[in-house]
């Protein structure tokens, strides 16, 4: 993938240094995020907070309170700091990207900003673990990334690459998207109204912003930015964190019904939609007839 290194983004929250809001110091166990996200599988499934075991003497991790974080220094490597020169430059390409295609659709793009963290945050939809991967959230339209999250990428879930990576991002711009256009509060409220369907309305909510972030992808590499086997990155990005895969790789099986995301081939379906044809209008997950 070809970018320009150099200028940081103006909507970029740098917080890997930050005091508050991650695990304190001192008595607990060190995780690596293989080990947290079956901590937070478990919790998912029996319904505890695994976690606890692994908090220390005095429980589990301690939630901070907002507007305690602060900042302090970063310590890092060269390599990560070319990764954060890198989501920066993704971030400004899709920021880019939207502010001129959102008034095509009657509407008018605002930037969300990117929150980077270590192992744990409180943002405002709530605490969260490193381990949950990258997420956005409407309260505060930041999305947030532990960049940990890339070598787990690469490693656990066998998707290397820049392009890969820069589908993650580029999805999670696309729930900005779907939150400046109100379909987020309008999935939520039929969430609401039909909790039944709550599970398929997820999965719809989720290709479509895998969808949105193929638009964008399509439209780089119109531009020349993308490089032979990019595009093959992103797909491989897409179906590794296919519901399908996640539940094989930490259930041993499948279970449709338990799907909020969407399978393998149905993210990668979504995703190759918008980057081919480049336009929002293809991306109607909710009016299609099946995701």
């Amino acid at each position: 993938m070809r970018w320009n290194r150099g200028q940081r983004s103006e909507n970029l929250e740098d917080m890997r240094g930050a005091t508050g809001g991650r695990f304190p110091g001192g008595g607990g166990a060190k995780l690596g995020l293989g080990g947290m996200l079956v901590l937070l599988v478990l919790s998912l499934v029996f319904k505890q907070d695994f976690f606890q075991l692994v908090g220390g003497a005095g429980g589990g991790a301690q939630a901070a309170v907002p507007g305690q974080v602060e900042p302090g220094p970063v310590q890092s490597t060269p390599e990560e700091e070319d990764m954060v020169d890198f989501v920066s430059a993704v971030l400004d390409s899709t920021q880019r990207f939207w502010t001129v295609a959102l008034p095509r659709e009657g509407a008018t793009y605002r930037d969300a900003r990117l929150f980077l963290f270590r192992d744990a945050v409180q943002s405002a939809c709530g605490f969260a673990e490193a381990a949950s991967g990258p997420f956005y959230c409407p309260g505060d339209e930041k999305v947030y990334i532990d960049l940990g999250f890339y070598e787990e990428l690469k490693r656990r879930f066998g998707a290397p690459g820049d392009f890969a990576q820069a589908y993650v991002l580029a999805h999670e711009i696309g729930h900005h998207v779907q939150n400046v256009l109100g379909i987020e509060r309008q999935m939520r409220q039929a969430q609401q109204r039909r909790p039944g369907d709550a599970n398929e309305l997820s999965v719809r909510m989720e290709l479509q912003a895998d969808c949105l972030a193929g638009v964008w992808a399509g439209a780089y590499g119109a531009q020349g930015g993308l490089e032979q086997g990019d595009f093959e990155e992103g797909m491989r990005a897409a179906a590794s964190v296919g519901d399908d895969r996640i539940q094989t790789m930490t259930q041993g099986r499948v279970n449709p019904d338990g799907f909020t995301h969407g399978s393998s081939e149905q993210r990668m379906r979504w995703f190759d939609t918008g980057f081919r044809s480049r336009d929002p209008k293809r991306c109607d997950t909710f009016g299609a007839s099946a995701p």
